[in-house]
């Protein structure tokens, strides 16, 4: 079998990753380039990001199968990032309380030797809790919220701020493991033997 590359150094999707049946592979962080946010392009913002780590980590190993991946938040037509520093997080959090956004996954799976190229786009809808600050407070002393975008993790003390989620729950971890899995079986059997 090809070697397996995951173009992210994210802890969530390297977990999320072995729990599809893959736990054999490399960690290859990209350099690529990454598109700046804006208005209305989430599903394109984020496959672009996606296809361009993938890219990146298979021009180096044309021999892997390699997965980019690039998870972004859209709220009221914009995209929410990852916060700058604690106050920014706490003032994120107020702003979706009470409301809906849509967490969007962009994956690309390639291998340069074979020709392959797989893209697909996940979206799934999360419902925040209607809470004050304190609550965003706590929520921000408990979970390292600085490297991720929305400043929350639905797996980390999720009940506190999330009332309920519509969609593939993985997705908004930042790897729709389902849909994931069904493509690299293909990928494998198809087009990723040696």
């Amino acid at each position: 079998m090809r070697p397996l590359i995951l173009a992210s150094v994210s802890p969530r999707r390297k977990t999320l990753l072995a729990e599809c049946g893959y736990p054999d592979f490399t960690v290859v962080p990209s350099a690529a380039t990454e598109l700046e946010p804006a208005p209305d392009n989430a599903e394109y913002l984020a496959l672009e990001n996606a296809v361009r780590k993938a890219a990146d980590v298979s021009a180096r190993y044309p021999e892997a199968v390699v997965i980019g991946a690039d998870t972004v938040i859209e709220f009221e037509r914009g995209i929410i990032g990852k916060p700058a520093d604690a106050g920014d997080a706490v003032r994120i959090l107020m702003r979706l309380s009470g409301r809906t956004h849509l967490v969007t996954t962009a994956v690309c799976v390639r291998c340069a030797e074979n020709n392959v190229l797989v893209r697909f786009v996940e979206s799934s809808e999360v419902r925040f809790r209607d809470f004050g600050r304190a609550v965003a407070e706590e929520y921000v002393r408990l979970v390292n919220v600085l490297d991720k975008a929305g400043a929350y993790a639905v797996q980390e003390h999720g009940e506190l701020i999330i009332a309920g989620t519509r969609g593939s729950y993985t997705n908004i971890v930042g790897l729709p493991a389902e849909r994931l899995k069904e493509t690299l079986d293909c990928v494998f059997a198809i087009g990723g033997k040696n």
